[in-house]
Order: C-alpha cells, then sequence, then structure tokens
C-alpha cells in the first residue's frame, strides 16, 4: 500500500490541493497537522487525508517521524513524502516511484535542480550549502539534500528512525541512508516557488541554526 505523508503548519490556503493530488497516485493520503493554529487540519481532513494532529508545533522532522511511524501502523509498503505548500508537482509521483517499483532503489529523492526549474539564487545557495553540510555529515553527496519530495521503499520505511526535530532532519535521512547502506536513486521533479514558498522558507540565521545543529549532533548516534 502507498501511504503519501504531508507535514503541514499553518497551510490551511494550500494544503487541500495538495492532498486532492496526491491521492492519484497514493492510496491514502495523511497529513500531520503539527500544531496549527488555523485550520489546516479541517481543510486535510475534507479533501480526504486522515490527519494526525500535534497539540504543540513540533518542527517538521517530528512531523515527518510521526506520519511514518502511523504509516507503518497502516501497513504501508511505500512512502512518499512532499511539502503541504505547494511547490513540490504531485504528478512527478510515478516517477519517483519508478526505482521503487523496479526494485533499482531503496529510497528515492526528488531533486529540483535536474530540471530547467526557474531557482532563486538564494535558493540555490543555501542548498548547496545544506548539500556540503550532508556531505561532511554523512558522508555522501546527494545533489537535493533538503528536498522534501522523496520516496522509501520497504527496507527504508522499516528502518528510518529520525531523532531530529527541525529542518536538519533532511540531513538525517542522506545519513540513515549511507549507514544503512540503502540503494538510492535520485530522480529530477518540478518545483513551483512563488512570493509565498519563498517567504516561508528558512531565513539565513535559522539556516546557520540548522547547519549547527547538523555539525554538532552528527556524530553523537
Amino acid at each position: 500500500m502507498i501511504i503519501a505523508v504531508i507535514p503541514a503548519f499553518n497551510e490551511g490556503k494550500r494544503v487541500a490541493q495538495v492532498v486532492a493530488d496526491a491521492r492519484k497516485f497514493a492510496d491514502r493520503v495523511l497529513v500531520v497537522d503539527d500544531g496549527s493554529t488555523d485550520n489546516t487540519g479541517a481543510v486535510s481532513q475534507e479533501a480526504g487525508a486522515t490527519v494526525i494532529r500535534h497539540v504543540q508545533n513540533a518542527g517538521p522532522g517530528a512531523a515527518t517521524m510521526t506520519g511514518i511511524e502511523a504509516a507503518r501502523r497502516m501497513g504501508a509498503t511505500v512512502l512518499i513524502t512532499l511539502d503541504a505548500d505547494g511547490q513540490h508537482d504531485p504528478r512527478d509521483i510515478p516517477l519517483l516511484l519508478k526505482p521503487i517499483e523496479e526494485n533499482r532503489a531503496d529510497i528515492v529523492f526528488a531533486n529540483r535542480f535536474g530540471r530547467r526549474n526557474r531557482i532563486p539564487f538564494i535558493r540555490r545557495l543555501f542548498n548547496g550549502i545544506g548539500n556540503v553540510l550532508t556531505l561532511l555529515a554523512a558522508g555522501k553527496w546527494v545533489s537535493d539534500s533538503q528536498c522534501g519530495f522523496k520516496v522509501f521503499g520497504s527496507k527504508s520505511l522499516a528502518e528510518v528512525d529520525l531523532r531530529m526535530n527541525g529542518f536538519e532532519f533532511c540531513t538525517e535521512i542522506v545519513r540513515e541512508a549511507a549507514q544503512r547502506r540503502w540503494r538510492i536513486a535520485q530522480v529530477p521533479s518540478k518545483v513551483i516557488y512563488s512570493e509565498y514558498t519563498m517567504a516561508k522558507g528558512q531565513s539565513f540565521a535559522n539556516g546557520v541554526k540548522t547547519a549547527l545543529k547538523i555539525l554538532l549532533r552528527s556524530f553523537l548516534r
């Protein structure tokens, strides 16, 4: 069974369309409402998602792990993660599923830089820094390590164990892949940037904090 997990925090204006589009390719869609103060949970449920709610905002890493654990209990064999703000195109899901279906990979990373996407310079800069930090922390290069659009096959779904609550969980996943020797595939994907998605992204200060957390905690496990 294919389950899509969408971590969401105050995405009431966007998440319903993401849910509706993801339902075209997944057997079930699970939204983790990460302590939202708007109607994220209600509109997600109306759009057809199963909703799990965090009482308080715990961070995207914690929300993703909550979704993974719930999907396991639901009997998922394949798991898709994507952002709630609409920047990922769910129509790319079949492309990311293909390496799993053909038994060529245990985990698939979307690569926003593998197509001619119009990506702002600041995003390219932050992503490049994130890739380098991920290489230092995990010992493995992934071209778009900070992207939330991924597909987990049965092996990676069963073994993944995230302990970092914030944005650094993306680097943690790469480290898990390296340590557990998961087969990796990277698939070019579309990205849709807008003023909204740019405004909600990490600030420079938060990016520095994330980088420090990655470096300080990467060798604690």
